[in-house]
């Protein structure tokens, strides 16, 4: 698809700044802990483990390097690894290459159950201590876990935390960044008739100690051509409740507004686009908007974002408008 797509922004400043399209960007982290592998009989009666190895080492898979779920296989030497790697590895063990058969390692299974671990994310703050086998369930939902990177130009892999994402979006996908609780924006294509799956750059804004990103798309919905704006907030869901937003297209004396909660990043954004969850604008609603001829896409799409707080008298929510 060719078309020229351009951004204006304005935000409290009304300072003016053209947005370029970004270079996609991708970043691993991980690390590998070693593996020790335990010695158990082949009738289970005990395992013979090194004084120096933790148990959860030993629960370790040497595969995957994730921790062993039951049922835990091992090969008739001892060496153990975690039920989906079995397959992987064609009944063959990894460390030995012998066949590894349906022997179960009882033992080690029963050692798991009798502990109590961290959370995974405990580095990053979490501080709940959970059985062996209920740890995995907790840290799918826990509020310390990493954030994916909100950028939905790209299938960008970088997680972390929301200081290290916002200095990620800035400095990798190059996005506009905006400080302020109101924004205009122009969102400019040469060529609005040919509507396929259209990302326009992502605008992040800082406004009351936090962070929060615009997003503006084509896409076809159903048979219909549409173009969407929706806000997500850069932290957990809860905390976005606390927030609102609005957002408002017109021209020739006609005009659409939009009132939300914004959703926190923990939802993709194609979570939310496909929810419909934001402002949604018909193509030939658009182009009516853009004026003139209707060749050429000229949308301006205006917001502000606010603060909901507790009315100390009565308990309704009230909008704090100050940044």
């Amino acid at each position: 698809m060719e078309s020229s797509i351009e951004c204006i922004s304005s935000t409290d400043g009304m300072d003016e700044d053209e947005i370029s399209h970004p270079h996609p960007f991708s970043q691993f982290s991980s690390s590998k802990p070693s593996h020790i592998n335990i010695i158990s009989n082949n009738n289970l009666s005990g395992v013979v483990i090194n004084p120096a190895t933790s148990v959860h080492e030993l629960l370790e898979c040497p595969v995957c390097t994730n921790s062993m779920y039951p049922p835990i296989h091992q090969c008739h030497n001892g060496h153990t690894l975690c039920s989906t790697c079995k397959a992987r590895v064609h009944n063959r063990c990894p460390t030995c290459r012998q066949e590894l058969g349906d022997i179960r390692c009882l033992a080690l299974e029963k050692v798991a159950e009798s502990l109590e671990l961290p959370c995974k994310y405990c580095s990053l703050g979490c501080p709940e201590i959970f059985p062996y086998y209920s740890k995995l369930k907790h840290e799918a939902l826990c509020n310390f876990r990493p954030y994916s990177c909100p950028y939905a130009g790209s299938e960008c892999s970088a997680v972390g935390d929301i200081p290290y994402l916002v200095a990620h979006l800035k400095d990798d996908h190059k996005v506009d960044m905006h400080s302020g609780s109101t924004f205009n924006h122009r969102y400019v294509k040469s060529n609005p008739r040919d509507v396929e799956n259209a990302t326009w750059m992502l605008t992040v804004f800082q406004c009351f100690g936090q962070y929060f990103c615009l997003h503006f798309e084509a896409f076809q919905l159903g048979m219909a051509p549409v173009y969407m704006a929706f806000l997500r907030f850069m932290g957990d869901e809860m905390e976005a409740r606390n927030y609102s937003y609005s957002l408002e297209v017109g021209g020739n004396g006609r005009k659409l507004i939009w009132e939300g909660t914004p959703r926190s990043i923990r939802d993709s954004h194609r979570k939310v686009r496909d929810s419909h969850d934001g402002l949604i604008i018909q193509r030939n609603m658009a182009l009516f908007f853009s004026g003139g001829e209707r060749k050429e896409l000229k949308l301006r799409v205006t917001g502000r974002i606010w603060k909901e707080q507790q009315n100390p008298d009565g308990g309704a929510c009230i909008p704090n408008l100050c940044s």
